[in-house]
């Protein structure tokens, strides 16, 4: 399993994705949604979840593309 992916507000302005506990973006884009896109990409690829941050820096949605522990039943 790889690392999490985290969508984070950029001080100088813009949207960035970071895997878990490194210090430097992985991608910095212009808008929110593409900075998603692209976490959602590297998630699947890793098996592993997307965290979504608003501006105040709270995560604010969770996807899981690896080992779910509580997978939808259907």
């Amino acid at each position: 399993m790889g690392k999490n992916q985290h969508v984070t507000h950029h001080p100088s302005g813009g949207w960035q994705v970071k895997g878990a506990g490194n210090k430097k973006a992985t991608v910095r884009t212009a808008t929110q949604s593409e900075a998603i896109s692209i976490a959602k990409g590297i998630a699947k690829n890793q098996h592993s979840e997307v965290l979504i941050h608003g501006r105040n820096g709270q995560i604010r949605a969770k996807d899981s593309y690896g080992n779910d522990p509580f997978p939808p039943r259907g």
